[in-house]
């Protein structure tokens, strides 16, 4: 019974091997690749931080532009700071545009903001860039969408760059190589439980 199972199970595996090592073999493009972490769910940016970690371990060079965030420290920048204090990491530092409830002063500070991710996005030496949440600055029509998006697909061809929020648009979608939708089930908020330090921030 054993036996059967075992060559059941080596025969499945072996076809999957064939089917993924087939689709590896057909992905022959060396180049950077643009990726939009979106939907209403918990850990768009926290992925995005996964990437920065990777990247960082192969010794790649990483710039993290945050629009939105910025009140607070996070624990992803006080550890990069602690640990490599050599990399990029600018915020916008208005905090949340809820909070702020100035218009003129939000678009103000995300085309200040803007201006340092167009340098990143001209850099041909930079391996990978986040743009944590720079969805909402499209949605909310702070930053001009074309001339985004164009920036994006004039990047330098080896650089990589991560697009984090919600939303963010049809054309965002549609410029951006890989979409990955996080979706909201369940949240502890919801249920009155305070944001937790080491997990939501």
């Amino acid at each position: 019974m054993e036996d059967e199972k075992q060559r059941k199970h080596k025969a499945a595996m072996e076809k999957q091997k064939s089917k993924v090592d087939a689709k590896i073999e057909r992905a022959d493009i060396e180049r950077g690749v643009a990726v939009l972490l979106t939907g209403n769910g918990k850990g768009k940016s926290s992925s995005a931080f996964g990437m920065v970690i990777r990247a960082l371990g192969y010794g790649q060079k990483v710039a993290v532009v945050q629009f939105i965030k910025g009140k607070q420290l996070s624990g992803e920048e006080m550890f990069l700071q602690k640990h490599f204090p050599q990399m990029d990491f600018y915020q916008m530092g208005t905090g949340f545009t809820w909070n702020t409830q100035d218009r003129s002063g939000d678009i103000a500070a995300a085309e200040t903001t803007w201006a340092q991710a167009q340098k990143h996005l001209q850099d041909p030496e930079l391996d990978l860039l986040i743009l944590d949440e720079l969805t909402y600055m499209l949605a909310y029509q702070y930053l001009d969408e074309d001339k985004v998006i164009s920036a994006i697909q004039q990047r330098p061809e080896q650089q990589s760059v991560i697009v984090t929020g919600r939303g963010g648009g049809a054309a965002l979608r549609e410029c951006v190589d890989t979409v990955s939708e996080i979706k909201d089930i369940k949240h502890a908020f919801k249920a009155g439980i305070k944001a937790r330090k080491g997990v939501d921030y």
